[in-house]
């Protein structure tokens, strides 16, 4: 039985707990061998930590073992102890494609700096729905032609440094109105609006032979109106496979998301029917005990042939031509190397904010009213958020009688009142806006009230873009909020140009 524990763990992604390795940890690796760790911020302190963490991890499971990481750029970055990309929708603001592939290749350099060999981006997902909740910046914007064109080439950068890409979320998160995190979504449009707008990244990307795609966990009814992509033979096996004639690498999204948990409680049988369905690798992320449940599942499913030998060796062939094109020794980066993409990420950063409508700008010695939520934690796929406090501390230096005024995010009113009064005693009001959700309508309403005090005032959306049409004011978009983002934003407001062009549609 160890033999198909073995070869079963070969199928799956695994997380593990914390930033160095238990005892438990490290028997639970090497009595399953399996063929990828995905690292998170949990697992995460600074390079030197991590850069040992990967060798151990390599040392127990093999040099044939793929390290993969979330490192999208703008919210979803993993390790900020690299050069912080902007986030893909920033770099659609800018639309230059040379651009595009330099920063993946600045991506891939750090990773493969560290021994991480594979990345799970870019996000392919064309973003047509204002309200979705989870993708947003995470996209090129709503253009499916550019999304490709800029997401292949950040991928084609990305590769060329080493690192394996994985597209994603396989056949298109970019028109849901639900958080896959949270519950199964379903996208119910015809097959040619999908050719049109979802699938036209993903089919491009087969034809660029990208190294890796990511499933959705999303139900498509004119595919499949019985199960979600993930789990779906008709999606994987029949669209991706054998219509489209992909042979890289399928791997599951997370397993442990509640689209899946909810629609197949079994993790194990979850986990023989995604591969069943065409997946390679099952990314089967959570406690422990969950993982060697999935583990045993695929081992029975082996060894009582549910699972083909032929099939099998199938994925693991797949997998392990994954790891001879992207091999996972660390490659040197000098500090000339790094503060080269440094600046690159802060060139990108700044070429991507983008003017909505008619904006002015603070005069030097304004006393501004600076308005913010006192908080914006970590949403869904991103393990943090943006602190407004800290662009108030950075604009503090170029405009040093600004006061800062929080508000909590579920009761934006309370503040109505010592705004109000505080605007009287100010010569420019600036709103920021720092969540990736929509802005509630309460939060709606207290920002009509600042732009109604009769004073300059400009509203700043720093992360999600669509929050200008809900606000309907003069406005900055800056797509993100690591600091690449906020100095340039600092810049603008102190007269730089904003040269972005808004990457996706807003509603008149």
């Amino acid at each position: 039985m160890d033999e198909m524990l073995h070869l079963a763990g070969r199928l799956m992604g695994v997380d593990i707990p914390a930033p160095v390795l238990d005892d438990a940890t490290r028997a639970h690796l090497a009595k399953y061998r399996f063929g990828s760790v995905c690292l998170f911020r949990k697992n995460i302190r600074d390079r030197h930590q991590l850069d040992r963490l990967v060798a151990e991890i390599r040392e127990i499971l093999g040099p044939d073992c793929l390290i993969s990481i979330d490192q999208e750029g703008g919210a979803v970055q993993r390790t900020t102890d690299l050069p912080e990309a902007p986030a893909p929708m920033a770099l659609g603001a800018i639309g230059d494609v040379g651009l595009a592939e330099a920063v993946g290749g600045a991506v891939g350099r750090a990773l493969i700096s560290l021994g991480v060999n594979w990345n799970f981006a870019p996000s392919l997902d064309v973003n047509t729905n204002p309200l979705n909740p989870v993708i947003g910046d995470r996209s090129f914007g709503s253009d499916p032609a550019r999304v490709a064109e800029l997401g292949l080439a950040w991928a084609r950068g990305l590769e060329q440094a080493g690192v394996m890409a994985c597209v994603k979320h396989f056949p298109g998160h970019g028109d849901t109105h639900l958080d896959s995190h949270l519950d199964l979504p379903t996208v119910g449009k015809p097959r040619a609006l999908l050719e049109r707008l979802e699938f036209l990244p993903f089919r491009r990307a087969v034809e660029a032979g990208v190294g890796s795609f990511m499933t959705a966990h999303i139900v498509y009814p004119e595919l499949d109106p019985d199960y979600p992509a993930t789990l779906s033979p008709r999606i994987l096996g029949g669209l991706l496979r054998q219509e489209w004639g992909y042979d890289g690498v399928v791997v599951t999204d997370s397993m442990d998301m509640k689209a899946i948990t909810k629609f197949s409680p079994d993790a194990g049988a979850a986990a023989v029917r995604a591969f069943a369905a065409g997946a390679d690798m099952v990314l089967a992320l959570g406690p422990k005990p969950v993982q060697a449940a999935q583990a045993e599942a695929l081992a029975k499913a082996i060894a009582d042939g549910s699972i083909s030998r032929e099939r099998l060796e199938q994925s693991l062939e797949r997998l392990a031509r994954a790891a001879r094109a992207f091999p996972g020794t660390p490659r040197p980066y000098s500090a000339q190397a790094e503060a080269a993409d440094r600046a690159l990420m802060q060139q990108a950063a700044a070429r991507s904010l983008t003017r909505y409508g008619a904006v002015r700008l603070p005069r030097p010695g304004d006393r501004i009213l600076f308005v913010a939520p006192d908080i914006a934690p970590g949403e869904s796929a991103y393990e943090n958020g943006p602190a407004a406090q800290e662009l108030a501390r950075r604009l503090e230096e170029r405009f040093p009688r600004l006061q800062t005024l929080a508000y909590p995010r579920q009761q934006p009113q309370a503040i109505l009142a010592s705004a109000q009064a505080a605007a009287k005693e100010s010569d420019f009001i600036l709103y920021v806006s720092t969540t990736r959700q929509q802005l509630s309508s309460a939060e709606a309403e207290l920002a009509q009230a600042l732009f109604a005090l009769d004073k300059p005032a400009l509203h700043v959306a720093l992360w999600n873009p669509y929050h200008v049409q809900v606000v309907r004011q003069p406005a900055l978009i800056t797509y993100g909020w690591r600091p690449p983002t906020l100095q340039a934003l600092v810049e603008v407001l102190s007269g730089a140009e904003a040269p972005g062009r808004l990457p996706v549609e807003l509603a008149d």
